[in-house]
């Protein structure tokens, strides 16, 4: 696997973490579209949005986040690790801050129900 243009340790942490969960650069399909909103005639000219589709499971990243297509490879595959650990019942970082900030919406609706109410 070839190195993406960010740190030599965030590198090593994807190797580690494919190799944990199983996951071979040949069970990726990798295509490159040209992305979308700011950036100008760069964006338009130049294919930098990367899409990964995990041939086992059949999930289907993007990710458009950065102008260069490096970047965007390295994003795509967290991406594609962390929905493999969500559909593998391991609850990641991601997860447990969607969560929390469910509760807390949950806990001031409920908050601002009874105060319509008193």
């Amino acid at each position: 696997m070839s190195a993406y243009a960010v740190s030599e340790e965030k590198n090593r942490w994807l190797i580690r973490k494919m190799a944990e969960l199983g996951v071979t650069e040949e069970d990726l399909e990798e295509t490159f579209v040209r992305s979308s909103g700011n950036g100008g005639q760069h964006v338009n000219k130049t294919s930098t949005c990367v899409q990964l589709r995990h041939k086992p499971s059949g999930i289907i990243v993007s990710a458009s986040r950065e102008r260069s297509q490096s970047v965007n490879r390295f994003l795509a595959r967290r991406e594609l690790l962390e929905r493999l650990e969500a559909r593998n019942g391991v609850q990641t970082a991601e997860m447990k801050r969607v969560e929390k900030l469910r509760k807390q919406k949950d806990r001031r609706r409920r908050r601002t129900a009874t105060k319509v109410v008193s």
